[in-house]
């Protein structure tokens, strides 16, 4: 800095207002370096007195400042003494300070406080300084720099481009990559603070084997691994590294769940291939490492090991979703969630399967009919679910994360599937079904003691009261029904009921679509492609229905779904203004199976989507009260290519045939075929025959055969009926407001043990309430904090979901890892269990800390 810059630097400052009491201003010109002591000798100001201070002035000079109490005067002090030695101290208490040297200036700027030590950490790394944009990061963090410790973690930090932590600032040289292009080293290296990093790490990961990012790399993850897994595999092969496995733990668990979490998956993938893990954690057993979630490694192997143990029935199905349950809770879960889904629903098949292994030889029909109600749909369900798992896993791929070998394993595992449903589900199924109810299908037509598709208008629909809603779902199969009927339960104000009736034969669109409209008699006639359903003699193509249901109510109306939605607000008001009954009819399913097989599962979830949201429409727009929701037909799907044996040739009747589906065949009175179920029908009176394949067979022909439709399965001819009243309106609603508003379950914590003594500890949790209508799931994060709100330690996630009714299957046990700091025995901290979805308040329960710590946080690099 110029000595005429510095003059009037200080005239301006000699010029400022003084305080109020000051009758003069006094400033220190410290200049430790005598950077210039040679100019000071001719230096004058025009507003104060110059005194240069030597070895030999200090008294007379101090003698001077108090006998000349109104002059001003400047102190130029080159002079290094501390503050037993300073003669001025007192005087300095009441005067202002001056540096014009460059580290002097740099220093105020980064708040580093001027004593002989820092000035000599500035000055051996002036070349660092010079940068400006250097010195605003270093300026950048919290309060002033007042020892070596605090100057060389800011000083780290500023060269990583960090938080001021030791964690973060081994986290941001372990992510900018191997040790062989690591650009972190390199600026380590070149601005002389290799030894600082070095010399952190030993003291927080107690490493210090080499010099090398790779094998520091490995300690850390084998470390962090040591602290989160059990049995041999923590023994044998992970016990030498618990000594830094605290630290290190908090590392790696406080990257994987920050923002940074992606940069995790390319250190962890370096490690794994460097050190074989996979090969070598392989030969553990799975509860050696269920309980960690650092790697996505140990996901991999988990799946694998499920996989291949399930295909060999060598795990209990109990076993398998408390694993899974554990994992949903990880922190790479999401990545492999998907295969975590499909392999649940495995699981509950087995169970199924051992179950009702010989529950399927009913001897009335309406007892098995209710059964598939009941309980049989499920498997359909897990059927349903397992394949909407298994397509989005092989969808949605993970760019760095080694999927191909799961999806490998996933295929092999889908054969499974396909021979616990189709080989033994649906052959037995439908096998008794087709048994038990032949006679009255080929006398009568229908099922004994069941409610028939066409009664609904007369039985559900005329009996409703007021406005009614029907939406007619093209091929809604009744586990859809249910899984839609579960959610409106859940997530509405309503009082929602799940019934279901048996399907006309053939359970076709035609059939069932004419079936659900108002008639006093069914019918039909041949045409040029096969037949047409006659109601009360009229054709029944959508165009035709509006017509036939205003013969019974002239106020009644039908719209397609797709263009209700898409009118405006005010535009479907005033369509369904003055109406009475409104039938809407929907088609996704049905619509898919035309395009592509393979997408119905897919068709099915949407359905359950759009109908929610057609539901919601109908309540809160135009202000509906009773919903029906219904179908005309269900369907049979198996994903595999079906085999030969599943195909029965039509050849014998080829010539007698005037319609034909997979599933049904409509003949003249000639045909006789012993291979096929007769079905009596509203055809007979045309002088035709109905028949359909046993069991879940197909015909031969055209169309699809792995989605097919219009035979007498249960999947086929149980047709659900959802009756959807809203009650947010209704006095019943503000009677009961407990009932029907949704809630979220409540935990609370179990163990009564209220002192923690060690860094690792459990802790155990119960749900309060199984998860049912509509008390939902919902999940919690738990962690510590002290008597500020500073976490201590890591966070348990409780995913509280349980449906059962005893108390012992609603247990949650969690781990919890201290961070390494001190704790104080007399000071209270807090438990804080918290769920931040639906507004509830966090709970806290009070505990106290005996662990005997002697960590200081700054205090990295002394010997």
């Amino acid at each position: 800095m110029a000595i005429e810059d510095i003059k009037r630097e200080l005239e301006q400052r000699f010029d400022a207002p003084l305080d109020e009491f000051y009758k003069r201003r006094i400033i220190f010109w410290n200049d430790e370096d005598g950077d210039f002591k040679e100019q000071i000798a001719d230096f004058s100001l025009s507003n104060a007195l110059v005194l240069v201070l030597n070895e030999t002035n200090q008294f007379e000079s101090k003698r001077v400042l108090n006998t000349d109490s109104t002059s001003n005067y400047l102190v130029y002090n080159p002079l290094i003494c501390d503050a037993e030695t300073d003669w001025f101290l007192d005087i300095k208490l009441y005067s202002e300070e001056y540096r014009a040297d460059l580290v002097s200036r740099w220093m105020q700027e980064m708040q580093i406080v001027n004593t002989p030590e820092l000035r000599k950490l500035v000055k051996e790394h002036r070349n660092f300084f010079k940068t400006k944009k250097n010195r605003n990061v270093f300026a950048s963090y919290d309060g002033s720099i007042d020892t070596c410790s605090m100057f060389y973690m800011s000083l780290l930090a500023t060269i990583c481009g960090c938080a001021r932590k030791p964690e973060e600032i081994i986290r941001a040289i372990l992510s900018a990559g191997p040790d062989i292009e690591n650009h972190l080293k390199l600026d380590l290296l070149k601005n002389e603070a290799s030894h600082l990093f070095w010399s952190l790490v030993e003291k927080t990961c107690h490493f210090s084997q080499s010099h090398n990012m790779d094998d520091l790399a490995n300690y850390v993850v084998l470390s962090a691994l040591s602290r989160t897994v059990s049995g041999e595999l923590q023994e044998d092969f992970l016990s030498q590294y618990s000594e830094g496995s605290g630290f290190c733990y908090e590392l790696i668990t406080d990257w994987i769940h920050s923002k940074e979490k992606e940069s995790f998956i390319e250190l962890a993938n370096s490690v794994t291939e460097r050190l074989g893990l996979k090969t070598r954690l392989s030969s553990f057993t799975l509860r050696d490492y269920t309980s960690s979630d650092l790697l996505p490694l140990i996901d991999e192997l988990i799946l694998e090991k499920l996989m291949n143990s399930m295909m060999s029935q060598m795990i209990d199905n109990k076993e398998v979703l408390e694993i899974i349950d554990q994992r949903k809770t990880s922190a790479w879960y999401a990545s492999y969630s998907n295969y975590y889904k499909a392999l649940e629903q495995v699981a509950w098949m087995n169970r199924f399967n051992y179950e009702y292994e010989h529950a399927f030889h009913h001897i009335d029909a309406k007892e098995l009919w209710v059964a598939y109600q009941n309980k049989y749909y499920l498997m359909d369900q897990y059927y349903r679910e397992f394949y909407m798992a298994f397509s989005d896993a092989l969808q949605n791929i993970h760019p760095n994360l080694d999927h191909l070998f799961l999806d490998d394993l996933l295929k092999d595992l889908a054969d499974t599937v396909e021979n616990i449903y189709k080989n033994w589900f649906l052959d037995q199924l439908t096998s008794n079904w087709n048994r038990i109810i032949e006679d009255d299908l080929k006398t009568t037509g229908i099922v004994p003691n069941i409610a028939q598709q066409t009664s609904f208008y007369d039985d559900v629909v005329y009996k409703a009261d007021g406005k009614v809603f029907v939406i007619i779902s093209d091929a809604m199969r009744y586990d859809v029904a249910h899984s839609l009927a579960s959610e409106l339960k859940v997530e509405t104000k309503a009082s929602v009921k799940l019934d279901a009736m048996q399907g006309i034969f053939p359970t076709i669109t035609k059939f069932g679509m004419a079936a659900l409209l108002p008639h006093h008699a069914l019918s039909v006639s041949k045409s040029n492609n096969g037949v047409k359903v006659l109601v009360d003699g009229h054709p029944s193509e959508m165009g035709d229905r509006e017509g036939l249901l205003q013969k019974y109510n002239k106020k009644s109306i039908t719209v397609r779904y797709k263009d209700l939605i898409a009118m405006k607000r005010d535009e479907s008001r005033a369509l369904i203004k003055g109406k009475e009954i409104i039938y809407i009819y929907h088609d996704v399913i049905d619509a898919s199976s035309h395009t592509d097989e393979s997408l119905v599962f897919s068709a099915c979830q949407k359905t359950i989507r759009e109908l929610k949201n057609l539901v919601n429409y109908i309540c809160l727009t135009l202000n509906g009260i009773h919903v029906l929701i219904t179908s005309d037909h269900g369907f049979l799907y198996t994903q595999k290519p079906l085999q030969e044996m599943d195909k029965l040739d039509r050849t014998s009747i080829k010539k007698e045939i005037i319609e034909q589906g997979r599933r049904y065949v409509l003949t003249n009175e000639e045909a006789d075929p012993d291979f096929l179920m007769e079905v009596k029908g509203i055809y007979n009176n045309a002088q035709m025959l109905g028949f359909t394949p046993r069991e879940d067979l197909r015909l031969k022909g055209g169309g699809g055969l792995n989605f097919v439709h219009g035979g007498t399965s249960l999947q086929e001819m149980c047709v659900p009926v959802i009756q959807y009243k809203y009650l947010k309106r209704s006095k019943v609603y503000t009677a009961n407001k407990e009932r029907y508003d949704q809630r979220p379950v409540s935990i609370a914590l179990l163990t009564s043990n209220r002192k923690i003594s060690n860094m690792i500890f459990n802790l155990s949790f119960y749900q309060k309430e199984p998860v049912k209508d509509n008390v939902i799931g919902c999940t919690y994060n738990t962690y510590l904090i002290d008597s500020k709100g500073n976490e201590i330690s890591d966070r348990q996630k409780i995913i509280a979901d349980k449906t059962s009714n005893a108390i012992q299957d609603r247990e949650f046990k969690c781990t919890f890892n201290l961070k390494s700091q001190k704790f104080d025995r007399k000071e209270t901290y807090y438990l804080v269990i918290e769920e931040k979805n639906h507004g509830q308040a966090p709970i806290k329960e009070e505990f106290t800390i005996d662990i005997a710590m002697a960590i200081d946080e700054f205090d990295f690099f002394n010997d």
